[in-house]
């Protein structure tokens, strides 16, 4: 079954948010703080080592419980119960989106059920044999290292999470190679001993241009070092197209495939993730998915006032359409999540960047917001400026770790302060006038707070598919298709046009800069 299409603005809810957005749109947070006894209690959810507090933004109660309303009258809960049954959601590319089933211990199709365990087995083998030493090079040396070749989800996600749980390294080395840059590609190749590496080849279909040049440039490489035959000892694939695996020198057991029901940019909790398991080991990648896991069943069974992923997905509905915000900053106080702000960027933009509805009409309202951000404290020094005396109003997710992983509480301390001092500056301002009026900070800036325990694979894995199942959350109520990708898609296609054509379907101004280029 579809997802229902009903445009939200044609319902009664966004007409009341329309004008209550009117009568409250200058009002401070401070006034709703004021007028809401319990606003606190009322504005805070938390799920085991996850505790949200979204009391910091300029809406009220009332605006609150109509965008509750907003999600009944779109059918929400019962497009979350296709969302996990397996219907057919992604109508245009005719698939399920069961990224989710990744890490689900109950699935209602066997099928699926026996693919996931298979899947996850192949991964739990290949990581186990290469950090003990089972697997090891042509010349019987230990690997070192490994590098994941692969673009858009089949990069973005496992170098996010790789990098964010460093700190529970088994010791072997992540490289990653998706930019088709050769001067990159050379750069990284020049670091590693072949004899010691793996090489993971990402692509679904196995036929993505940038990922199978840099492919071929890496073999290549690896032939005139060692030889052809050893191709099988060192080369991984992660694809459903099997036999160009293996003309390329892969053999079958070292090929893990990649399930229709799963966009790129969802994947990581699959083979896709075969390099975060290898990196951080078996049980850890295990304890990863079952904190997604746990994320995934507070989605589908918690009512919407306390619902972590719905709550996020309304205020960035609320912002983006009625206060006409066009952007959001994801600001990890942590710098082994400096790639989560890239990360979400694609995974959130490439969603709901949409303009036709569900069904096929050009849409009357705001759907995509842009995803931007950095680590603090780094980004105070940066562009906290603009956010506290600019022009321009940016919701913000600040997310912190009440515990360090090297346990030096002193310094994590001057971090947590400065986490918290940037979001009560946003909050209350700081109000002059006469010959200081350039130091005026009005305050009244949105922005949620998101502490966590602790960075460990299982609170990472519950904050990722918190995000993801906001990014559903929003395409849902907004009547988008969420999960296919055709802007992306028509760019590829041109460029292929271009290395087989060359400039002749190109326009004037883009064939001048081709003559450029030759």
């Amino acid at each position: 079954m579809a997802l229902s299409k009903k445009n939200p603005t044609s319902q009664k809810s966004w007409s009341n948010l329309k004008d209550l957005y009117n009568q409250e749109k200058n009002l401070h947070i401070n006034d709703y703080f004021n007028s809401e006894k319990n606003r606190l209690e009322n504005f805070t959810a938390s799920l085991n080592d996850l505790h949200i507090d979204f009391s910091k933004n300029r809406i009220s109660q009332k605006a609150f419980d109509l965008l509750i309303e907003l999600c009944e009258e779109t059918d929400l809960k019962e497009n979350i119960d296709k969302y996990f049954n397996g219907s057919a959601i992604n109508e245009t590319e005719n698939r399920s989106v069961l990224h989710t089933a990744l890490r689900s211990q109950n699935n209602d199709s066997t099928k699926i059920s026996e693919e996931v365990k298979n899947t996850l087995s192949k991964i739990r083998t290949i990581s186990d044999e290469i950090n003990s030493g089972v697997r090891l090079g042509h010349s019987g040396k230990k690997i070192e290292n490994v590098v994941n070749i692969g673009i858009g989800g089949s990069h973005l996600g496992p170098e996010m999470v790789t990098e964010a749980l460093s700190f529970y390294s088994q010791g072997i080395k992540p490289y990653f190679i998706s930019n088709i840059d050769p001067d990159y590609t050379e750069n990284i190749l020049k670091s590693l001993n072949p004899d010691t590496t793996i090489f993971i080849i990402v692509s679904k279909t196995f036929t993505t241009i940038e990922t199978l040049e840099n492919a071929k440039k890496v073999r290549k490489w690896f032939v005139k070092n060692v030889n052809e035959e050893s191709i099988k000892n060192h080369f991984i694939a992660v694809s459903n197209n099997t036999e160009d695996p293996k003309e390329f020198g892969i053999e079958s057991e070292n090929i893990l495939s990649i399930p229709e029901w799963v966009g790129g940019r969802f994947s990581l909790w699959g083979s896709v993730g075969l390099i975060i398991s290898i990196c951080i080991g078996s049980k850890n990648f295990d304890d990863f998915l079952n904190g997604a896991r746990e994320m995934d069943l507070h989605f589908h069974e918690t009512p919407f006032e306390k619902n972590i992923p719905v709550v996020l997905a309304l205020l960035s509905i609320w912002y983006n359409n009625f206060f006409k915000c066009e952007t959001e900053a994801i600001l990890p106080y942590n710098q082994f999540l400096g790639k989560l702000p890239d990360y979400l960027q694609q995974a959130s933009m490439e969603s709901n960047g949409k303009n036709i509805d569900r069904e096929g009409k050009r849409v009357d309202y705001e759907t995509g917001t842009i995803i931007w951000g950095s680590t603090g404290t780094n980004a105070q020094h940066a562009f906290f400026q603009l956010m506290h005396q600019g022009t321009k109003l940016i919701p913000a997710d600040f997310i912190a770790f009440k515990e360090p992983l090297y346990n030096d509480k002193e310094q994590h301390k001057i971090l947590t302060s400065n986490f918290l001092a940037q979001t009560n500056a946003l909050l209350v301002g700081n109000i002059k006038s006469g010959n200081e009026i350039h130091k005026n900070i009005d305050g009244n800036k949105p922005s949620n707070t998101i502490l966590i325990n602790k960075l460990t694979p299982h609170n990472l894995g519950s904050l990722i598919a918190m995000y993801e199942s906001k990014i559903f959350v929003i395409g849902s109520i907004l009547n988008i298709y969420s999960f296919d990708q055709w802007g992306v898609e028509l760019g590829k296609s041109i460029a292929k046009q271009i290395l087989n054509n060359g400039k002749s379907n190109l326009d004037e101004s883009s064939s001048q800069i081709y003559d450029k280029l030759q």
